[in-house]
């Protein structure tokens, strides 16, 4: 279980919500919302005592066990290692000791067995992400927050990372997107951030219902046999 309360900081303003222990979230808004902030929040890269993660207060967790409860993967990868290769970066994802079975496994869910010894450094964009998202499933935290993860991949990536997320790989999920259609048909709980203010919080039927497009995206936006279309 999450939750947090009346959080404000100078992006923020009054922030409160919470999520079940079964419940994954998808946040979404305009640039500059407040989404990426609010992320850090949760998982306590911006200090606070706001943050609530089961049954107990954020700020009174050692560290173990705050990553073995929340991860955040940001939407870049950065390495100060020019050396490190996928592989041992892998490595160091573990909570606890390194299970080279799991790597394996991982490395030939997500198809990156190709790159698994290059240096990171030499991975393009796309291949990054891949790369962020095995990080999460080695770590496979409680909660995994992905900030952006789908921005640069391509089309036949984003379908497997919709199917990887349907599936039980990952335990409970937030995930910040600007992909649309990528959030309509995860049906997960929404989130809709506006200057720092969340404007919607509630179900995704709730949120995809013709009145909200309207209201959020100015009649921009509609549904088309089952997808989420530009309404040109």
């Amino acid at each position: 279980m999450l939750s947090i309360d009346n959080y404000s900081n100078h992006i923020l303003d009054n922030v409160s919500f919470s999520l079940k222990e079964d419940e994954d979230l998808i946040i979404l808004g305009e640039n500059g919302a407040g989404k990426s902030t609010l992320s850090k929040v949760l998982s306590y890269i911006i200090k606070n005592e706001s943050v609530t993660l089961f049954e107990k207060n954020i700020s009174k967790l050692d560290d173990k066990k705050r990553v073995e409860y929340i991860n955040y993967i940001p939407s870049n990868l950065d390495i100060f290692d020019e050396y490190i290769t996928v592989y041992e970066f892998l490595e160091l994802c573990f909570i606890d000791k390194v299970e080279k079975n799991k790597i394996d496994e991982v490395i030939s869910l997500i198809g990156i067995d190709e790159i698994k010894n290059r240096p990171c450094k030499e991975l393009s964009s796309g291949e990054q992400k891949l790369l962020l998202l095995a990080s999460s499933m080695i770590h496979n935290a409680k909660i995994t927050i992905f900030d952006e993860l789908t921005a640069n991949m391509d089309i036949s990536r984003v379908k497997e990372v919709y199917t990887l997320f349907k599936m039980p790989y990952l335990q409970q999920k937030i995930i910040i997107t600007h992909n649309l259609d990528l959030a309509f048909h995860l049906k997960y709980k929404i989130l809709y951030l506006k200057e720092g203010q969340v404007r919607f919080f509630g179900t995704s039927e709730e949120f995809f219902s013709k009145e909200n497009l309207d209201k959020f995206y100015n009649s921009s936006l509609k549904i088309v046999n089952n997808h989420l279309v530009v309404n040109l």
